[in-house]
């Protein structure tokens, strides 16, 4: 793939301009692009969910993304913290393109933290674009017009986990308005963080339960295959208590005293032991205080484990 960092300006009408977004019921006049505009037309899934982020959140927006960018299709995210930087990292891991939608202008890194994402980007043959004037600083009211751009750049959108209400899920909503296909991952119905997600469900949205289902759609919206799959490693090593409790955090992140009160044990002892599990790279503590599974031990659930080497544990 070639690469293009040039700066340039897309106005309404012009061949370049991506035809997904002409047809917002009152599209920008102009888009400013870094990095190859080609991207802008080709076959994109946005992926999109919380930028206070669990580790479900995290591994879902992962699988979406390596599972799109091995079905050759183009991952658009908004560059956020959380949800949208794992998806666009993930993709580009898989050796696919991202396009990232700024919030503020192109040339504005935003958040912070995110330079390396931009980079890798353009290198990959994405682009970075805004309907913000070049040096245009973020602004509140700028990023529910960035949402409408991410909704109709792609003939699909993936939610990977969201709050209620939430930018998230309002751009959702502007995918919907637009006839395009909302695709949500289910979380426990106890998660505040999957609250979004779940509604949007219960409203139509495609439910979307594992690798295989993504895959389905992905193939009857696109009419593409993913070109690449490899085998579920599972966790090696673990005794019956260990993953009775990895089990049960999946289904939903527990408090200390959950978590003892499961096991029947005092508080101290199921500290010494999650504290193992910690580690060994299985079990983090969320901003809550709550403890949930690490990345590395939901995807050993899941295909995409195959690239992460051993989960010997």
């Amino acid at each position: 793939m070639g690469v293009c960092r040039g700066r340039m300006e897309l106005r309404l009408g012009q061949p370049l301009y991506p035809s997904m977004v002409a047809e917002l019921p009152d599209p920008p006049k102009t888009i400013y692009v870094r990095g190859d505009p080609t991207a802008l037309n080709a076959s994109c899934i946005s992926i999109i969910g919380s930028r206070k982020a669990t580790p479900y959140g995290l591994a879902v927006a992962e699988m979406a993304a390596h599972v799109a960018a091995e079905s050759n299709l183009v991952v658009v995210s908004g560059g956020a913290l959380g949800c949208d930087q794992a998806a666009g990292r993930a993709a580009l891991e898989a050796g696919g393109r991202h396009v990232v939608v700024f919030g503020s202008g192109a040339d504005v890194v935003y958040p912070r933290g995110a330079e390396d994402l931009v980079e890798r980007t353009l290198s990959q043959a994405g682009a970075v674009i805004s309907i913000e004037p070049w040096g245009a600083q973020p602004r509140k009211y700028t990023f529910p017009k960035r949402n409408r751009v991410i909704a109709a750049l792609s003939k699909a959108l993936f939610v990977t986990e969201a709050g209620l209400p939430s930018g998230t899920i309002s751009t959702a909503e502007s995918a919907l308005g637009l006839g395009r296909e909302v695709l949500s991952i289910p979380g426990s119905i106890l998660s505040p963080e999957s609250k979004g997600t779940n509604y949007l469900i219960s409203e139509g949205a495609t439910c979307i339960t594992d690798e295989e289902s993504l895959e389905v759609a992905i193939s009857r919206i696109y009419g593409t295959l993913r070109y690449q799959r490899g085998a579920a490693p599972g966790l090696i090593g673990l005794n019956e208590t260990e993953s009775l409790v990895l089990d049960a955090l999946i289904a939903n992140p527990m408090r200390i005293d959950q978590v003892s009160a499961m096991l029947k044990k005092d508080v101290a002892t199921t500290l010494k032991f999650l504290g193992g599990l910690s580690v060994r790279g299985l079990v983090e503590t969320l901003f809550d205080g709550r403890f949930a599974p690490t990345k590395i031990a939901l995807h050993a659930r899941s295909r995409l484990g195959h690239n992460m080497g051993s989960m010997k544990t």
